[in-house]
């Protein structure tokens, strides 16, 4: 194992804890760093940006082009109030929400985080992000969300274009790409669950990365026993390749199982990954969407006592000031003593996909190799984005209220100006957004819930009895948080499935988008972490998602499915199936679009 050091040269934040002083500096990681990163230096004309703010200055070095012929004059548009949402009932308050408008040149505003207009959003800017949205977001991070991380000076944050992004740019850090005339001893591995987004392995596999996928249990990533983590990298076979040092990880919401982990868990694997120099990358674009009363909830639908409470976390860390927050479970953040844990945001699921824009959480040195990285690929996250997400945060300074003119006449107040959501604000709203999830959620699995028994009657000669067979179709637990619905169907139950076998997954997926059903979901296959999973046990899964779809089709749809599947079961000719697989182009590809589905998966989501 290589030999860890401190660093003692890394940057530090400013506005650091009092108590500092006491932690230790994060641990140097450049001796996982791949080829690329190392070579890399910093953009020689960025490093000019610096002196654009001397005041006075003019500016005949950079390329960048003359806002004035920018075609935006304004960027305007009606945002919600953070309390669209009741965050107690997730009921509709429907308050009139808030004009924001984005000029084309602020120059009554000298403060540059303050700042938000087109001249500088649509201009070439720092790798790390617009400064206002930089700014709000460093703070945020840094004082809300993970205020208690352990190492000397916290962390520091830079933007990306979203979580996608955000793991590209951490593989350009620390892997080295592989080819099948390198040495197998060279080969890099990404430790991750058994089941994992597919976009994870889409980025991967192209850069030679073997994905090593670690037992998975009801509670998530496992630690010890065989295929547990500590097993996977204490008996690694060098044979295979190099022994992973990245670990690519859902705790919270994680896509597609709906798992929760603990921070006991967490705990647990923290001390291995530190061990082994293992470097996490945690990926949690669901964590607001925890969902407290999950347990309470099942039990009432499946008629079983209520749960024993569950134990506060054992992690001490300071308030967040938000009771929201508090409650949540907190990520790997807290324990990182090494600074090993890098952690990606995104406004993904709180704002919209389409925004595509987060940020990357991680020690200062670190993010200082990922702005190498955004110099010389994406620079920086759409201006327009950025303006907007801006004016949806950050308040404007107060200005000076104009003395009111008397008058007889009028009594009107002068208009108010729009003011940003804030910390408080934002955490408002994901408030309101978990409690709107979690509400979908039930719905949806209570009428899951209902129709997991197949109940028959076969015909009888005697009419003074009959026999009543009951047939399970699938079981599930219900998500702790996140967005999906992660079933296991009973396939070993259908009546052709000593002659179809595997096949009926795919055949079922097809089945329920035609008829009434008209209903898509998603074959847990293409989440399998590698051939093996998936041949041996992918296809008995779907992941069910009850965040996609309008509100009045959340029940329907779960309807539709409970239906499509208790007909599936009764399907008795071998033709019928045959049929369904000859519309597979292959595997897990429907040919065809069919009009008016009930789009459960919706775009496979993050």
């Amino acid at each position: 194992m290589a030999s860890l050091s401190y660093r003692d040269d890394s940057r530090q934040g400013a506005g650091s804890l009092s108590d500092d002083d006491d932690k230790p500096l994060p641990l140097d990681f450049a001796h996982h760093y791949s080829d690329t990163t190392k070579s890399r230096n910093a953009s020689k004309i960025k490093a000019i940006y610096k002196f654009f703010q001397i005041p006075g200055i003019l500016n005949i070095a950079g390329g960048l082009p003359n806002a004035q012929f920018f075609p935006y004059d304004t960027l305007e548009a009606q945002a919600a109030k953070p309390e669209r949402w009741s965050p107690s009932s997730g009921s509709s308050n429907p308050s009139a929400p808030n004009h924001i408008t984005i000029p084309h040149d602020d120059s009554t505003q000298k403060d540059l985080l303050q700042k938000i207009d087109l001249a500088t959003a649509l201009q070439y800017g720092m790798a790390q992000g617009y400064p206002p949205l930089l700014g709000w977001i460093r703070q945020f991070t840094r004082d809300h969300l993970h205020p208690g991380v352990p190492y000397k000076g916290g962390p520091e944050v830079v933007l990306t274009c979203g979580s996608t992004d955000g793991f590209a740019k951490a593989l350009n850090l620390f892997v080295t790409p592989w080819r099948t005339t390198d040495p197998i001893s060279s080969r890099p591995g990404l430790l991750c669950e058994t089941y994992v987004y597919t976009n994870i392995t889409n980025q991967a596999t192209p850069l030679g990365v073997q994905m090593v996928p670690v037992k998975t249990d009801e509670s998530g990533m496992a630690v010890s026993g065989p295929g547990g983590l500590e097993d996977v990298l204490a008996n690694w076979d060098s044979s295979k390749g190099k022994r992973p040092h990245l670990m690519y990880t859902v705790t919270l919401g994680h896509n597609p199982t709906g798992i929760l982990l603990s921070v006991e868990r967490k705990k647990e694997i923290y001390a291995i990954c530190s061990k082994y120099d293992v470097i996490i990358i945690e990926d949690e674009p669901y964590w607001y969407l925890q969902f407290p009363e999950a347990s309470s909830l099942e039990a009432e639908s499946r008629g079983l006592p209520p749960p024993p409470r569950s134990s506060p976390s054992t992690v001490t860390t300071p308030s967040s000031g938000f009771p929201f927050l508090d409650s949540l479970t907190p990520s790997f953040t807290p324990l990182d003593t090494d600074g090993r844990v890098v952690r990606l945001d995104t406004f993904s699921k709180t704002v919209a996909p389409g925004c595509r824009l987060g940020w990357i959480t991680a020690q200062p040195a670190l993010i200082e190799r990922f702005e190498r990285i955004t110099e010389a690929t994406t620079q920086q996250p759409s201006g327009f984005v950025q303006a907007l997400i801006s004016k949806l945060l950050i308040s404007p300074s107060p200005t000076p209220s104009p003395t009111p003119s008397f008058s007889l006449f009028s009594h009107r107040p002068p208009p108010s100006q729009p003011s940003g959501w804030q910390p408080s604000g934002f955490v408002t709203w994901l408030s309101g957004l978990r409690t709107r999830y979690q509400t979908r959620m039930a719905r949806m699995c209570t009428i899951l819930d209902s129709g997991s028994v197949l109940i028959t009657t076969p015909p009888t000669r005697s009419h003074s009895w009959a026999v009543v067979k009951k047939v399970k179709l699938y079981d599930f637990s219900w998500p702790r948080a996140g967005m999906f619905i992660w079933l296991r169907m009973h396939f070993f139950s259908h009546p052709l499935f000593p002659v179809f076998k595997s096949a009926l997954s795919t055949a079922l997926m097809v089945w329920l988008t035609g008829g009434d059903y008209k209903v898509l979901v998603t074959t847990g296959a293409i989440f399998a972490a590698n051939d093996e999973i998936k041949e041996r046990e992918g296809w008995e899964y779907f992941r069910l998602c009850f965040a996609a779809e309008e509100e009045e089709n959340v029940e329907l749809a779960a309807e539709r499915f409970v239906e499509g599947v208790k007909a599936f079961w009764e399907v008795r000719d071998h033709e019928v199936i045959k049929k369904l697989l000859e519309e597979v182009k292959s595997d897990d590809e429907v040919v065809g679009e069919q009009e008016g589905l009930v789009n459960l998966a919706g775009f496979m989501g993050c």
